[in-house]
């Protein structure tokens, strides 16, 4: 049952060793600058041939610094320049512009991994999932806790049983927005660039979806509080924002998110037989807990970082295209996840509970 000690950091989903996916990275902030580009450069299945931004002048300036071959701009990549140079692409642009690019490498017959959440609304997601669906083009939302391996051996010990039957879920995601980037004219403080929200969208599907992923249960209903009171939050309903949710089985689900708050996340799930608690979850690092009877055990991992998780995802991803083997996160899952935030906000919005499909 506990063999997952000896064995914390193995890649227990990997199924190939040979070969190489040249990225094409899209959208170049400081997440895909100062932690994708370096993950796939230390990866083992990965590098990456090109850079795409605003302009060619902008792209090629960035390429050289990084010694990186190519350097093209958006329309560039619309029109299919450099494709011979890569293999995939991976998609790290603004939540409402996702779509555009996911469509463009459908086109080109590029697999794609999208960064969460998938994009705005329900409703661009569906497009982005049926364009890459009628290309036979693979496409992976990257949520990177699902290759940490806290989350991976967590998830083996509740199907071992650990927890006995899992009966709540406890889930916090929060940051200091405006102190890490103090211009309030943000895309995450824009409702048509961010979607429905900012909390929930970009923190609190962290909660959401590792839940998700390890009870392997969706939830069936959900009620919630929001509110936004800093003036930099008017544009978008969910500065602090609080939810319970129903699961499959009788799982309820209590998690909270803000965009205004001290750096923080954890995920606990209660059984009725153990705990299991992920503290902290969420912001480059996971420390896992564990206590059933008189057992007590963390497991610490201090060189796990945003960077490493980044590594492990896109190796995962690169795995899947050179094996063939199926994608866990696909687009669909990702769609799940976007119907779950839209519900969460209606049911902000209305003051009543609202019932998922």
């Amino acid at each position: 049952m506990y063999n997952w000690i000896t064995g914390y950091e193995e890649r227990d989903w990997q199924t190939s060793t040979d070969g190489t996916v040249r990225y094409a990275l899209l959208g170049l902030g400081w997440w895909t600058l100062d932690v994708v580009l370096p993950a796939i450069e230390n990866s083992d299945l990965g590098e990456v041939t090109v850079l795409v931004s605003s302009s060619t002048e902008k792209a090629t300036d960035i390429a050289a610094k990084n010694d990186v071959d190519h350097g093209i701009s958006y329309d560039e990549f619309h029109g299919g320049a450099a494709g011979d140079a890569y293999d995939a692409v991976y998609v790290g642009t603004p939540n409402a512009l996702h779509l555009e690019y996911v469509e463009t490498a459908a086109d080109l017959d590029k697999p794609v991994i999208c960064e969460k959440p998938m994009e705005s609304t329900v409703e661009r997601a569906e497009q982005m999932v049926e364009a890459c669906e009628a290309a036979d083009v693979p496409l992976m939302i990257a949520y990177r806790m699902h290759t940490n391996p806290a989350i991976r051996r967590a998830r083996e010990l509740i199907e071992d049983g650990f927890l006995g039957e899992p009966v709540s879920v406890y889930g916090h995601n929060s940051q200091p927005l405006l102190e890490m980037f103090p211009n309030p004219d943000q895309w995450r403080l824009n409702s048509d660039l961010s979607g429905y929200g900012t909390s929930v969208m970009d923190l609190g599907i962290y909660s959401l979806n590792t839940a998700r992923f390890l009870l392997r249960k969706e939830p069936v209903a959900v009620a919630n509080e929001m509110r936004s009171l800093h003036e930099a939050f008017g544009d978008v309903p969910d500065e602090r924002s609080s939810s319970l949710l129903a699961f499959e089985d009788g799982v309820t689900m209590v998690t909270t998110a803000s965009q205004n708050a001290y750096s923080d996340s954890h995920l606990k799930i209660i059984g009725t037989e153990g705990q299991i608690e992920i503290y902290p979850a969420f912001h480059g690092e996971a420390t896992l807990r564990l206590r059933r009877d008189d057992l007590t055990v963390t497991v610490e991992h201090e060189t796990f970082d945003a960077q490493r998780e980044m590594r492990e995802e896109l190796d995962y991803f690169a795995d899947r295209l050179l094996s063939g083997a199926s994608i866990y996160p696909d687009g669909r899952h990702g769609l799940q996840d976007m119907r779950i935030v839209r519900a969460i906000h209606e049911a902000g919005e209305s003051g009543e509970r609202v019932t998922l499909e």
